[in-house]
């Protein structure tokens, strides 16, 4: 795919490069994320990236209770999760080209020096890994007005430079009024002292001096408002104007940043240093949001039950999925995540912790660890008659509850916990029997699926065929579906040439639905995802409060 700067035919894609210094976790994903929300609302055309410095290739074999969740794009990529706030807040539909690691850039050069692409020369950081990050900038971007690049990590980390140097000359390559550099940084609040400090924006800015890279706008992270006087502090040291200090005070829903940093003139200083004019944004549908989000009436209580409960990140759009599902019918959701092990330690404490839940949920996940736990909060949501939502593994787990306590198979299991158990509702797919490589080998991406009709599922999407995206390498037996349907299970969902189940649900339940794909990837505050709309108003109306 040529790039921009060698089509003279086509317009110049303007670059927005966003770094992050002094301490990790910031909020650089939704602080872009939020700049894109901004631009778009100014009839911009917009995508984003996220170059991540670790050597993995992607993070599909990563933990997630060190990395977070894994976010999985229509065409299978594993990524980042900063990706689901890109989606999330913007229109964009994230593809593998929107993320690479320097795993993959390194494995591109290598194997192109492998094929002889490189004619013998050394091969160097600078220029060819350098030239690799680049060219992959360039084929995302095409054809848009604006393309906000993040950086991971912290400036200052020795794994970040390959890619700080490639911005460095891509800003030249690009020319004058064609990118530039958000930087954003923590001003701490020391409470000894009763003080904001700006030392360490000092030493984050400074450190990005000393690599060729001067930011335009900083971003300054913090628990109280700058006033006038340090943001002219942190201009004078940093040498930005003082309009160009932004403050990114901490907010009570993630959803009040397009606003307030909209209010801080962001998204204005970043049109004017870019040479773009654009009308102002209609900000009223965000507004709309954070209405709801933090409105005072009752909630709807919703127990997760997973087994990275410890890990904020690990299960991040799905917990924005019942948010939005929340906001769709008006409603403020609650949210408490419980240990599956508790239940498995202790069983007593099953009803103890989910009787005062309106709903459900048991997410997705790999390994054994948890895996009864969660059997037994979903049978305390089928004898309950607790609405109930399962996914991925939560869909599979409800099938073996069932299979065991309704179906009479004593011992169901999946194969993936007990390889040698006497009931397998739950199997390795086919295709996945001879596969020994563990990265990016599991079912990815978007599949069709087709509903059946009369069902909650049907419902909700109001259509027969829908796409869902997977991230799954065991399925539901086939073997088995004759018995349990005549016990009950009603199946739903079927892939359309009807090997695999999608869908499972129970009647006579107010909402018992569990599904083998992530409806929460493609859940967005402005267009809530149907079956976390459904699940959410079925709470409030089982449990009376509308």
């Amino acid at each position: 795919m040529p790039s921009t700067r060698n089509s003279p035919n086509r317009k110049q894609t303007k670059f927005i490069f966003v770094t992050g210094g002094v301490v990790s976790s910031l909020g650089k994903g939704l602080t872009a994320a939020s700049l894109a929300a901004l631009m778009e609302a100014r009839g911009l055309r917009v995508t984003m990236l996220k170059l991540d410095p670790y050597i993995n290739v992607d993070p599909g074999t990563m933990n997630p209770t060190q990395h977070g969740e894994v976010f999985v794009t229509d065409d299978g990529t594993e990524t980042d999760l900063d990706l689901g706030h890109y989606e999330r807040f913007t229109s964009i539909v994230m593809t593998r080209l929107n993320n690479f690691t320097t795993g993959r850039i390194y494995n591109r050069v290598i194997q192109k020096e492998r094929r002889g692409e490189y004619l013998g020369a050394t091969i160097q950081v600078i220029p060819h890994i350098t030239d690799e990050i680049k060219e992959s900038i360039h084929k995302a971007v095409n054809g848009v007005d604006i393309a906000l690049v993040e950086i991971g990590g912290t400036v200052g980390d020795i794994e970040s430079l390959p890619f700080l140097e490639a911005i460095r000359q891509l800003r030249l390559d690009v020319g004058q009024g064609n990118a530039i550099n958000m930087h954003l940084t923590l001003v701490p609040y020391i409470k000894a002292a009763g003080e904001l400090k700006t030392k360490p924006t000092q030493h984050s800015v400074k450190e990005l001096q000393n690599i060729g890279i001067s930011p335009d706008l900083i971003v300054c992270r913090c628990e109280q408002p700058l006033n006038h006087d340090l943001k002219r502090k942190i201009s004078l040291f940093c040498n930005v104007p003082p309009d160009c200090v932004i403050t990114a005070q901490d907010v009570d829903t993630i959803y009040r940043l397009p606003e307030f940093l909209h209010a801080e003139g962001l998204d204005h200083r970043a049109c004017e240093l870019l040479g773009i004019w654009s009308p102002e944004p209609n900000l009223q549908p965000w507004r709309d949001i954070v209405s709801v989000v933090k409105s005072t009436r009752p909630s709807v209580k919703i127990a997760v039950v997973g087994k990275y409960v410890d890990h904020s990140d690990s299960y991040k759009s799905l917990h924005e999925a019942l948010v939005h599902g929340g906001v769709a019918n008006d409603a403020r959701v609650e949210l408490e995540y419980v240990d599956s092990e508790e239940f498995e330690k202790n069983p007593q404490l099953v009803e103890k912790r989910l009787a005062g839940a309106h709903g459900i949920l048991v997410p997705g996940g790999f390994g054994q660890r948890g895996v009864e736990g969660k059997v037994a909060a979903i049978e305390y949501a089928r004898t309950s008659q607790t609405p109930f939502f399962g996914i991925c593994l939560g869909m599979q787990v409800a099938v073996m509850e069932f299979a065991r306590h309704v179906a009479g198979l004593d011992g169901a299991n999946s194969t993936e916990f007990a390889t040698e158990c006497s009931h397998p509702v739950i199997a390795l797919m086919a295709e996945q029997r001879t596969i020994d490589d563990k990265g990016g080998t599991m079912r990815l991406g978007a599949y069709p699926c087709l509903l059946g009709e009369d069902t909650q599922a049907h419902k909700a999407y109001g259509v027969q065929e829908i796409s869902e995206r997977h991230r799954h390498r065991w399925e539901f037996n086939n073997t088995y579906r004759e018995s349990l349907e005549a016990a009950g299970l009603v199946l739903s969902g079927v892939s359309p040439d009807g090997k695999l189940v999608e869908v499972v649900e129970l009647k006579d339940h107010p909402w018992f639905l569990g599904c083998q794909f992530h409806p929460e990837f493609k859940s967005k505050p402005l267009k809530p995802h149907p079956l976390f709309v459904h699940f959410i108003r079925a709470c409030a109306e089982h449990n009376n409060l509308g």
